[in-house]
């Protein structure tokens, strides 16, 4: 299974139905919370990234937003 790390905040609705989504496939991921972590944050905005969610999947893979038919694409 591929490595999924999954970036949010607290008031990303798109965030919560992007890791209820992944859930229910039955996907294991890493969250990294921008509004708690300053360092994903710092980390998310040196990607060029300014928004959430941002989901990386392995080491190639990114999906700004959320975006099912691309997680399912990629998964």
């Amino acid at each position: 299974m591929k490595n999924i790390k999954i970036y949010s905040s607290n008031t990303c609705s798109n965030c919560t139905a992007a890791k209820e989504y992944l859930k229910e496939k039955g996907y294991e991921y890493e969250e990294k919370n921008v509004s708690i972590d300053q360092a994903a944050k710092k980390e998310l905005i040196s990607m060029g990234y300014m928004g959430v969610p941002v989901i990386m999947i392995g080491d190639e893979d990114v999906v700004v937003g959320f975006n099912k038919s691309k997680l399912d694409e990629l998964l």
